[in-house]
């Protein structure tokens, strides 16, 4: 940004613009070349003044770029056009959003260090924590989402961090952020939050009271399925011990896939808005189906939370989870039938993806594992995209024909 405001300005005034407006031209800081568009960074490292001037930007004596491992403008411009959609001090992008959950978890905690975890967490962060973390000393523990009484329970002495997922994944569960928050803040304790299935355009959890919130960014963020990454936001406290982290140990996003994202963010509320009430068509009309058991969506009144989830959030998201008739065998059938629908685990695309948790996303948990996250044989997920409704939900229909 432009330190004065004058006729010759090239950055935009952005003291007290709205949402949408940080969505579009927060982070961006043009070049002397004036280009309306974010400039992409292709380059991975800089070149310095003088050997001083170097010694100074590595020491951190001095700002400025010193390699793209650390910093990059095109990386930069991502980071803080997300952490002032978030409300966050600082954010800091990584290569996919595993890995934004591994900074957090490695720059925060150290051996001996006690860490509670949603049992609906997405399947590859519970083995993270299972197969890596445990081994380096981190103790860890699962507590159903939803129970407020369980978490104030679950914490210890040495605990350092509650980590959520809300809504979760695949049955769109959810938590009353506030007041979890409170909960692990009296216990000297930090909430982080994904907020991948949300986004910023639908629920903000910092305001809420977390302490930190990741995503993947390869879901909505980007909304065509094109790039890998992930992020987290939070205190600038917190995210230095990040940034160290990954100045270090090396899982940053690449310029590139940075200058997607930030476009994606662009358009961000209206695509949310647009998956949210096709999202809402097909999850009534499936709860209306004969061949469909339970539906799992936030905006059904018949959910265990609507009234939380009208509270804490302005849309319901795009995840349409259901279980059907006939088990595993039933809902493999349903799922061939498509001939629209992707069958894909990947979400948060243009496209709608149909999957089968129990034996992808969720297929390296144990059975117990997956009975303890809500995870049966018959859960099919529905990632809802931008296409037609009318044209989906006949596609769903050959799959209830297939029953």
């Amino acid at each position: 940004m432009t330190d004065q405001w004058d006729a010759g300005r090239l950055d935009s005034d952005l003291e007290g613009v709205g949402f949408d407006t940080l969505a579009v031209r927060a982070g961006q800081n043009r070049t002397p070349e004036a280009e309306h568009s974010e400039a992409l960074f292709l380059t991975s490292s800089y070149v310095f003044r003088t050997a001083a001037d170097a010694a100074a930007r590595f020491a951190g004596e001095t700002p400025g770029n010193v390699y793209s491992r650390y910093t990059n403008p095109t990386v930069r411009a991502f980071e803080e056009r997300l952490a002032a959609m978030e409300g966050a001090e600082q954010a800091v992008a990584t290569s996919t959003g595993m890995a934004a959950i591994l900074a957090v978890v490695m720059s925060l905690c150290s051996a001996g260090d006690h860490v509670l975890v949603s049992q609906s967490v997405f399947g590859s962060t519970i083995s993270l924590f299972e197969k890596y973390f445990k081994r380096f000393g981190v103790q860890v523990d699962y507590v159903p989402l939803v129970e407020l009484g369980g978490w104030e329970k679950a914490i210890k002495a040495n605990t350092k961090l509650l980590i959520v997922e809300s809504p979760s994944n695949p049955l769109a569960e959810l938590v009353d952020i506030t007041a979890l928050a409170e909960i692990a803040h009296a216990r000297g304790a930090m909430l982080v939050v994904d907020n991948c299935f949300s986004t910023p355009a639908l629920q903000q959890p910092l305001k809420l009271g977390a302490d930190i919130v990741f995503h993947s960014a390869t879901k909505f963020i980007d909304g065509q399925g094109r790039c890998m990454g992930g992020v987290v936001a939070g205190r600038a406290e917190q995210m230095k011990e990040v940034v160290g982290f990954l100045r270090t140990a090396g899982p940053t996003l690449s310029p590139f896939n940075a200058w997607i994202f930030t476009k994606g963010l662009e358009t961000l509320k209206l695509r949310m808005r647009a998956h949210c009430e096709s999202a809402q068509v097909l999850a009534e009309w499936l709860e209306q189906q004969g061949g469909v058991e339970k539906v799992h969506y936030a905006g059904l009144p018949s959910h265990p939370q609507h009234e939380l989830a009208k509270r804490q959030m302005s849309g319901f998201g795009a995840v349409v989870s259901f279980e059907v008739k006939g088990g595993k065998e039933g809902a493999w059938r349903f799922i061939d039938a498509t001939r629209v629908i992707s069958i894909t685990t990947n979400l948060g695309d243009s496209k709608t993806t149909i999957a089968h948790p129990a034996t992808t996303s969720h297929g390296r948990l144990t059975a117990q594992e997956r009975e303890a996250a809500g995870i049966r044989d018959s859960l099919i997920r529905v990632a809802v995209g931008l296409e037609d409704v009318a044209d989906l939900q006949a596609d769903l229909a050959r799959g209830l024909a297939a029953l």
